[in-house]
């Protein structure tokens, strides 16, 4: 479509187009006469001449064909002054053409006109499709230019820091994303001149976004240089995810486990008084065991997690006992050869009640092994040093020296010197090594002591 208001003009133009090849959809000679056409007759470029007589001149005409219709827009002119020039620029157009012109220039410009139309057009494209995908999905997402400015953030974002995108261009994404730690309240500043210096970073993903009206929102966040094609940095885009939801959920289940903890350890605690009602010259053996063996556990640098699989089996390593007659327990003679065998089973038996109990931790085996010994000589299935599991070890030095620093109906409570001599000969032949290491430590060097 030709826009010009000199008659004798636009036909040499339209004529000069039809002999290049060119369709002429319409030759107009007022702005007004300009938009209509192109609503209804959509040309693929409009030559444009600046200065048009009537209300509206051909920059203005150009400005709303290009932005309502996308019609690239190239202009036609003679002479224009300085700021009908700058104004004419503000309209994007795609070429500029000084009257009067030849066919090789007018074939010309158009040419790269509509080239450079389309290539703009995919770009648009692309940046519109790639605008949609960060404005639709889950995470916050900042970006900001090779300066650490802010260029771009998108919805999700603005909800979360409270900022708005035409508030923050321009200025430091640090100043926007103002995050601390959960704990101490502590700043973390985002490392930008090492980001964009293309360096790995390591840092705590989980800490707390400090929003525009202050307030706390826990989040993860992932810090990423912008690469281009070449390998060079362009920038830096933060996305981060609010986690309230998700610290909540841990927060209640965590609430859950403690309270099934100590409903099972109220379990526990019920079930290893009945076993010590039974007999009351072991009443506490358990409860002393379960601290000796904690305390070596932990000196032993064992993990929270297994020291409370050797306090729950320590507290309940002897439930088997149950099945031994009373009598037999409190037998203040010689036991027969059939009573000890009796006893023996108390580890199996113990086994047999717990391994139906889903446990976090092997309770059932531990309590199953605590009278194994590691040459092979324990019961009840003679197993050998690496063979039993490391708390079974721990359990069986505490037992042994428990029992013999406590008085039984058959014999008075031994010095403690002397049960810690039985373990010491016999340290690598029937106890561990290290575990007998870590007991004599804490009776020697730490003061133990059983209440």
């Amino acid at each position: 479509m030709v826009v010009e208001d000199e008659s004798i003009v636009a036909r040499d133009i339209g004529n000069m187009l039809l002999g290049l090849g060119y369709e002429v959809v319409s030759i107009v000679s007022t702005a007004k006469e300009s938009i209509l056409t192109a609503r209804t007759a959509r040309p693929d470029i409009v030559l444009m001449d600046i200065l048009l007589q009537g209300e509206k001149t051909g920059v203005e005409a150009a400005g709303h064909i290009y932005k309502q219709f996308n019609i690239p827009i190239v202009y036609l002119t003679s002479y224009a002054d300085e700021i009908t020039l700058q104004r004419a620029k503000m309209t994007e157009p795609f070429g500029y053409l000084l009257k009067p012109f030849e066919e090789r220039e007018l074939q010309t410009t158009i040419e790269i006109a509509l080239y450079k139309f389309k290539i703009d057009s995919k770009l648009k494209s692309r940046e519109q499709l790639f605008s949609t995908i960060l404005r639709s999905i889950d995470d916050a997402v900042i970006a900001t230019d090779q300066e650490g400015m802010t260029t771009f953030m998108n919805p999700l974002a603005e909800t979360l820091s409270g900022w708005q995108q035409t508030q923050v261009l321009g200025k430091p994404a640090s100043d926007i994303f103002d995050i601390r730690s959960e704990k101490t309240g502590e700043k973390h500043e985002i490392p930008v001149g090492k980001i964009l210096a293309g360096k790995r970073m390591k840092y705590n993903s989980e800490v707390v976004l400090i929003s525009k009206k202050g307030e706390n929102i826990p989040i993860e966040h992932r810090v990423t240089p912008i690469k281009e094609d070449t390998g060079k940095i362009a920038g830096m885009v933060i996305t981060f995810t609010d986690i309230s939801r998700r610290k909540k959920a841990e927060e209640e289940l965590f609430k859950s486990f403690e309270k099934q903890k100590r409903v099972m350890e109220g379990t526990v605690q019920a079930m290893a008084f009945t076993i010590e009602a039974r007999d009351p010259y072991t009443a506490g053996h358990q409860i002393r065991v379960t601290k000796l063996a904690c305390a070596i556990a932990e000196e032993m640098h064992f993990s929270k997690d297994k020291i409370d699989a050797v306090r729950l089996a320590g507290s309940l390593h002897d439930i088997g006992k149950i099945y031994v007659p009373a009598e037999i327990l409190s037998k203040p003679g010689k036991i027969s050869e059939v009573e000890q065998n009796i006893i023996r089973t108390h580890p199996q038996v113990g086994h047999d009640i717990l391994k139906a109990i889903e446990f976090a931790w092997p309770v059932a085996k531990i309590v199953l092994q605590h009278h194994e010994r590691m040459d092979g000589s324990g019961y009840p299935s003679g197993l050998k040093g690496k063979d039993i599991l490391i708390e079974a070890r721990i359990l069986a030095v505490s037992d042994v020296v428990e029992a013999m620093c406590s008085h039984r109906p058959y014999r008075a409570a031994l010095p403690i010197e002397v049960a810690l001599d039985e373990i010491s000969m016999n340290k690598g032949k029937l106890y561990d090594a290290k575990v007998v290491d870590a007991c004599l430590k804490l009776f020697k060097d730490k003061a133990f002591k059983f209440d």
